[in-house]
């Protein structure tokens, strides 16, 4: 058996909007463009053929990756998560204070992580080690560039 994939409520709906896009836009157009490029004639020297078959391949296999995602997905209960909002679940935005400087981040399912958007996994280091934690605590994280201290200044729901 495949363990449940976490998602947010927003996460799990930016999968379902890509998956019926792939569907309903890209796969439908991506065969027509298969079919235009193999009427054109030798399929060997056709690089459009090549180009449009690999293209094709690629939208299948990323609607098959979404399918089995979905198949998987379990999505955070809002209600739930609202029941102790200072403690830091799956979906909260998080204020950590570390020597003076603050940053937020949203603790995400795997998929959905994003760094660049701080957008942290919940089975990252940091992740892990906010779970569970309320606004006051202190957290200490050891991750590749050594350990490090944080505050829990404020958790949100969202």
């Amino acid at each position: 058996m495949t363990k449940k994939i976490h998602f947010t409520k927003s996460g799990h709906k930016k999968i379902v909007e890509e998956l019926d896009h792939l569907k309903t836009h890209k796969h439908p157009s991506a065969k027509d463009r298969l079919a235009k490029a193999r009427s054109m004639g030798d399929l060997r020297e056709n690089s459009e053929y090549h180009a449009a078959k690999e293209d094709l391949g690629v939208i299948v296999g990323r609607i098959s990756e979404l399918e089995e995602m979905l198949r998987w997905a379990e999505v955070v209960d809002d209600a739930v998560e609202k029941i102790e909002t200072d403690l830091v679940r799956l979906g909260c935005k998080v204020v950590l204070e570390k020597n003076g400087a603050r940053e937020e981040y949203h603790v995400v399912g795997d998929y959905e992580a994003d760094p660049v958007l701080k957008k942290i996994s919940h089975s990252s280091p940091i992740g892990q080690a906010l779970l569970g934690k309320r606004k006051g605590e202190v957290v200490e994280v050891v991750i590749p560039s050594g350990k490090h201290t944080y505050t829990i200044v404020d958790v949100q729901v969202v």
